[in-house]
């Protein structure tokens, strides 16, 4: 199934979460968008494992390449595993990393296997599991690199979402470890706001990623958010997400307070998923 090419029609499955579309691009061969429940959630280019063609994982990527010196093995987890992207692209960009991958959909993963096969050289390990249940019982003092982009339809799961799931994370890094996680929200940006806070609360280093007119609540769009125990390198990554093909800018310090406006973390008790995405967002139907 690996050999399917750009002029093959798409391929719908129904899994554990509902309608999975692997979709054929057009523009580039062999490469593949998977939907969920009609979201766009992962683009795949089989014959280039670094090209990552979403906003979000760009700036995912780039938490990736500054996490290590260049091309140096890390060992990474990643809740939430859609068609595995990000996965993919450190395989390639540094090579002999160790990673964990967890996602609930057992149906999705098969898919994804069949369709778009991980190179058998990666040291790639797929969990079928609740991230969070996962998280708790791995080791502390593990990771480098704890990327969370877990999403049911187009909304982050609450319990996903708590200050005590942060400190779950924040257990399993190694020294100098890095968390990222990639949420989505609009409007007043209370949500956004809110796991900023939440974030803040365990790290004493944060910085949040997103468009300008996200970041002003003009459109719904991706958050990136990034923390650590010690400094982050914001300067690079300032650079970095200011030239991507659609430019973002990073808040921080001063600028991250200002942001949060004083919302408090989000706790087990106050947790909530995430907003719904207004139709028409991320390839969402308008009917």
């Amino acid at each position: 199934m690996g050999r399917l090419r750009k002029t093959d029609a798409t391929i719908t499955r129904e899994v554990d979460s509902g309608i999975a579309e692997l979709v054929p691009d057009q523009d580039v061969p062999r490469a593949w968008v998977l939907r969920l429940n009609g979201t766009p959630q992962s683009h795949v280019d089989l014959d280039d494992p670094t090209h990552l063609e979403f906003e979000y994982l760009r700036r995912l990527g780039h938490v990736a390449d500054l996490v290590a010196p260049e091309g140096d093995p890390i060992r990474a987890v990643h809740l939430g595993g859609g068609a595995l992207t990000l996965p993919r692209y450190i395989a390639a960009t540094r090579p002999r990393s160790t990673q964990q991958v967890v996602e609930i959909d057992a149906a999705l993963v098969d898919l994804v296997r069949g369709v778009l096969p991980l190179d058998r050289n990666w040291r790639i390990r797929i969990r079928t599991g609740d991230a969070r249940a996962v998280l708790v019982r791995a080791p502390e003092d593990t990771f480098d690199l704890i990327v969370t982009d877990v999403f049911a339809g187009a909304r982050t799961p609450a319990h996903l979402t708590s200050v005590e799931f942060v400190r779950q994370a924040s257990r399993a890094l190694r020294a100098g470890g890095v968390y990222a996680a990639n949420i989505g929200d609009g409007g007043p940006l209370a949500f956004a706001r809110a796991q900023a806070a939440t974030v803040r609360a365990v790290f004493p280093h944060v910085c949040v990623l997103a468009e300008p007119t996200v970041f002003r609540g003009r459109r719904f769009g991706n958050f990136v958010l990034v923390a650590s125990h010690t400094e982050l390198p914001v300067a690079a990554l300032t650079r970095r997400t200011a030239g991507d093909p659609f430019p973002g800018r990073v808040e921080h310090d001063a600028s991250l307070t200002r942001f949060i406006g004083g919302l408090p973390p989000t706790t087990d008790a106050t947790a909530t998923q995430s907003p719904s995405p207004p139709k028409g967002t991320w390839g969402l139907p308008d009917d």
